[in-house]
């Protein structure tokens, strides 16, 4: 029979997740295997049926990982479990290995008790978006075919993927390996006790770096928000100052995602490291970039200083690596501390973003990160979540037209509104991750993006009713709350 999803599961171009038993179960997980498996070896693309499973380091994982292979062995694929590896790794070694696919088991910045299937296709990226929308109809009509018993295939590991990953960010044109290792770099690391455990530690040995760590047994008992965002980093704050290093780095647990704290100890908040990762890379090799909707005007003053230029996506990892792939640009991601290089692969790849960063500190050895990020034109970007019925939001969308002045506006996802002579922007849109809607805003005064977020919020309560609200830190890049 087809697949009944629970109305809570959450499904959008980036996978299926929910929380662990209300939501997630094993029997759903195995369902959603089968499915993934069979539509993989008949969707027309010739993809075959080699599929590579990793998950990141939630108690809920090896579960849970054990139902997507049961479920794929039962539609006749050939699995390779990579075990607990951060997904740009799963992903780089669905590339590598030309696999059908892959799923990552993984919630990503998620609580610990949420789960969640990601799924890639051929090439090491994402579902597209068409794709996956025939797959999400495939779930409602079609029972996979399952094979008989003599034609179950047997399942095989692959141990050496981490090193892989680690040796193909080495080989990045980017990288000054010899000049990394000679610098000797301090460096503090938060993996939260996620996957980023797996690689990251090594990565940042082999770039020469004396390392002091925490969360790095990924045992899937996080010690902090999994997501990282500056108000979740006073730990890795804290150990930046005790033991001097020039930098932090923190991920989320599948580390896909990288944020920074400076050598103060002060944590920048995660829109800034797109921008830095992209002055390394534009620096060596100019050319177009390419991110979200959400993400900071800093980006784009970046590649200003370099003449280059930014288009921007939807959010979701897929969509900017569609518009990645259109424009050729050589170098893109998300404002969440998502880092893609194409050089590498068309992923979120936290660990290469954390080469990238050290690259942009050895270019001027003498001069702290705070310093240089002073120099960024400063910005204040505020953050908000709320619950909203979301078949409100047309209404409101119109509403908000009507209420804010005049600006250039985009409608691709949600609706974003722009005041070029400001450098000013609102951007309200639903959650694919989380049952919230987001509002952010960004304004070069504090008092500017508290009042463009405050007002779309007083448009949405008079649209419909409005939850709790949860106020994310608003920051400029010197990581400086707006008060």
């Amino acid at each position: 029979m087809p697949i009944d999803l629970p109305a809570d599961l959450m499904v959008s171009v980036s996978g299926f997740r929910g929380r662990v038993g209300p939501s997630l179960t094993p029997e759903l997980v195995a369902g959603l295997g089968a499915a993934y498996g069979a539509f993989l070896r008949d969707d027309g693309d010739g993809d075959g049926d080699t599929v590579i499973v990793g998950r990141d380091s939630r108690t809920s994982g090896p579960m849970l990982m054990r139902a997507a292979v049961a479920g794929l062995l039962s539609a006749g694929c050939r699995v390779v479990e990579l075990g607990v590896v951060p997904t740009p790794t799963l992903m780089l070694a669905v590339k590598d290995a030309g696999a059908a696919g892959g799923i990552a088991v993984t919630a990503s910045h998620n609580p610990a008790e949420w789960n969640a299937l990601k799924f890639a296709a051929r090439g090491g990226a994402f579902l597209l978006p068409e794709r996956m929308e025939r797959f999400q109809r495939r779930l409602a009509e079609e029972d996979p075919a399952r094979v008989d018993w003599d034609a179950i295939p047997a399942v095989s590991g692959d141990d050496a993927a981490p090193g892989r990953h680690v040796e193909r960010i080495l080989g990045l044109p980017f990288v000054d390996v010899a000049a990394l290792r000679r610098a000797r770099m301090r460096v503090a690391l938060d993996c939260v006790n996620g996957a980023g455990g797996v690689v990251l530690p090594e990565l940042l040995e082999r770039l020469g770096c004396e390392v002091h760590a925490i969360g790095t047994e990924p045992h899937g008992r996080f010690h902090r928000d999994p997501e990282p965002t500056a108000r979740n980093l006073a730990a890795l704050g804290e150990l930046v100052r005790g033991c001097g290093a020039r930098i932090g780095f923190a991920v989320d647990p599948d580390a896909d995602r990288l944020s920074l704290v400076d050598e103060r100890g002060r944590a920048l908040g995660e829109d800034l490291t797109l921008a830095l990762a992209a002055d390394v890379v534009l620096g060596r090799q100019p050319g177009r970039v390419v991110t979200n909707l959400s993400t900071s005007r800093v980006v784009e003053d970046v590649a200003r200083s370099h003449g280059c230029g930014v288009a921007r996506a939807p959010v979701g990892e897929i969509n900017v690596v569609v518009r990645m792939v259109a424009e050729g640009a050589v170098v893109g991601g998300e404002g969440n501390g998502g880092v893609i290089v194409p050089a590498l692969q068309h992923t979120r790849d936290a660990p290469a973003g954390a080469a990238l960063l050290l690259q942009y500190l050895a270019c001027e050895p003498g001069v702290p990160l705070s310093e240089r990020i002073a120099a960024l034109p400063a910005y204040t970007i505020v953050k908000e979540k709320a619950a909203f019925p979301r078949e409100a939001l047309d209404t409101a969308y119109q509403a908000l037209a009507e209420e804010l002045p005049p600006g250039r506006q985009d409608e691709s996802d949600g609706l974003r509104i722009e005041w070029p002579a400001e450098r000013a922007w609102l951007h309200v849109r639903p959650s694919g991750t989380e049952p919230v809607v987001r509002l952010i805003a960004e304004a070069p005064k504090p008092a500017s993006a508290r009042s463009l977020v405050g007002r779309a919020r007083r448009v949405l309560e008079a649209c419909g009713p409005f939850g709790a609200r949860q106020e994310a830190q608003a920051r400029g890049p010197a990581g400086n709350a707006a008060g």
